[in-house]
């Protein structure tokens, strides 16, 4: 079965404090939900090491910026710094984009990822933990082939234009920061 992610992260132990907003956006440049969660303050700083380099991807200060478009299958989140610069764009591959009775933003995860550092090209990720899903039933054939198809559509197209990223992410954290009532 697939993973169920919701937008305001209610599961992140490693968070202690946030704030959390969402706007439904229906612009030229995107349809969907856009939404931000500031994070106030965390029990300790999530590292990953990336191409043999440690990014802080969640700390003090930090704030993610999620995009989850209508009608299509993947997730996007913009991972920002303290100073306000972009560490990364974290694609997930979706089955389905949608919103809970509550209406908090949800989406189904397909388990395959795509991360772009800025000035680097992309990378394809967990296509281990998508193998291990199909192996184990977790998802059907069809939905293993839908992640690739998706990943590969947007390794060629979005995921490969950090200009267009860039244009987004900036766009729409001013927007949403403003919603939070930050300063941008």
């Amino acid at each position: 079965m697939v993973v169920r992610k919701h937008l305001d992260r209610p599961y992140w132990a490693r968070i202690l404090e946030k704030k959390f907003a969402y706007l439904n956006i229906n612009e030229p440049d995107f349809n969907g939900c856009v939404s931000i969660i500031y994070i106030e303050k965390v029990t300790s700083p999530l590292v990953k090491n990336m191409r043999g380099k440690k990014y802080v991807l969640a700390d003090n200060g930090y704030f993610w910026l999620q995009f989850l478009p209508s009608n299509q299958n993947y997730s996007l989140t913009t991972t920002y710094d303290v100073e306000r610069n972009i560490v990364q764009w974290y694609f997930d591959i979706t089955l389905k984009n949608a919103t809970t009775e509550e209406s908090i933003p949800y989406f189904d995860d397909l388990f395959l990822d795509i991360v772009v550092i800025p000035g680097e090209e992309p990378i394809l990720i967990d296509e281990d933990d998508l193998e291990d899903a199909l192996r184990s039933n977790a998802i059907s054939k069809e939905q293993f082939n839908l992640a690739y198809i998706h990943a590969h559509m947007l390794l060629r197209t979005l995921a490969s234009d950090q200009d267009k990223l860039t244009e987004l992410s900036e766009k729409y954290s001013k927007i949403m920061l403003n919603e939070l009532g930050k300063r941008s």
